[in-house]
């Protein structure tokens, strides 16, 4: 539905759809990182569970224990062994939160710093470790429960948007301060 939508001119949109398998994640994210060297990765991943649009400010390093969809476990039962137990992302989440919220959509968002410990907080994991805190990660709800695609590609939109403003002001900030 994003691709469909599309963002702001200025930026370039990737989509890709990532396996629920540890070892492709552990390979995969990297290998994306290298080849786009982006501003910023938003991860999407759907939760049972959701019942708003989410944004996850950390993810988390052990407590591995499910097995993916090739019956497969970290060993260690963590992403990046001697990593840090959490790493949050450079997005001001709860400034994100508060601007998508005040543009009204038909949508509710709402933050969290547990993305549960499977594949979703693991890609984010792996890919903030890589990123240095430059990724994002937003649990949406099952199709229909409460959302529509329409809806959720809306609001994904509008997140990204913002993620993306947000971003580019911390930068300019961080830029400033070092000319000083």
């Amino acid at each position: 539905e994003l691709e469909k939508l599309g963002l702001r001119n200025d930026v370039d949109l990737h989509v890709y759809e990532v396996p629920v398998e540890y070892q492709t994640v552990q390979r995969l994210i990297p290998a994306l990182w290298k080849k786009h060297s982006p501003q910023l990765v938003v991860h999407v991943g759907v939760s049972g569970m959701a019942t708003t649009v989410t944004l996850e400010k950390c993810g988390h390093n052990v407590g591995y224990k499910g097995l993916d969809n090739c019956r497969f476990c970290p060993g260690s039962q963590c992403c990046v062994e001697g990593g840090p137990e959490c790493i949050d992302s450079v997005i001001d989440m709860d400034t994100v939160c508060k601007r998508v919220s005040a543009l009204g959509l038909d949508v509710t968002v709402t933050i969290s710093k547990d993305a549960g410990r499977y594949l979703c907080d693991f890609t984010y994991y792996t890919s903030l470790y890589q990123s240095r805190g430059r990724s994002a990660f937003v649990h949406v709800p099952p199709l229909g429960k409460p959302y529509t695609a329409e809806q959720l590609g809306r609001a994904l939109q509008a997140i990204i948007e913002e993620m993306l403003d947000v971003l580019e002001h911390s930068e300019d900030k961080i830029n400033c301060q070092h000319e000083h």
